[in-house]
């Protein structure tokens, strides 16, 4: 079972975003967190394009075949305690 979920995926965009805007940055740390974020793009990609193809196939087994109604782990909302 994976650790992270698309929720994580989300907050580690938005660091990426905050630290970018970071005004007290060296130009050569900022060099360094463009190339971080670079990285962190293209695997971001990867992850939404595989969750779209996830969501993609449930849809379909959802609303095509019959029987089978149940939902993909990585999409089920998890209720907080």
């Amino acid at each position: 079972m994976a650790k992270n979920t698309l929720s994580d995926l989300n907050n580690h965009l938005f660091a990426q975003l905050e630290r970018l805007g970071d005004e007290d940055l060296t130009q050569e740390d900022l060099q360094k967190e463009i190339e971080r974020a670079k990285a962190i793009n293209g695997v971001a990609k990867n992850i939404i394009d595989n969750a779209k193809t996830a969501l993609e196939g449930a849809q379909f087994t959802y609303e095509k075949l019959p029987g089978n109604k149940s939902m993909p782990d990585q999409f089920r909302i998890k209720e907080s305690n």
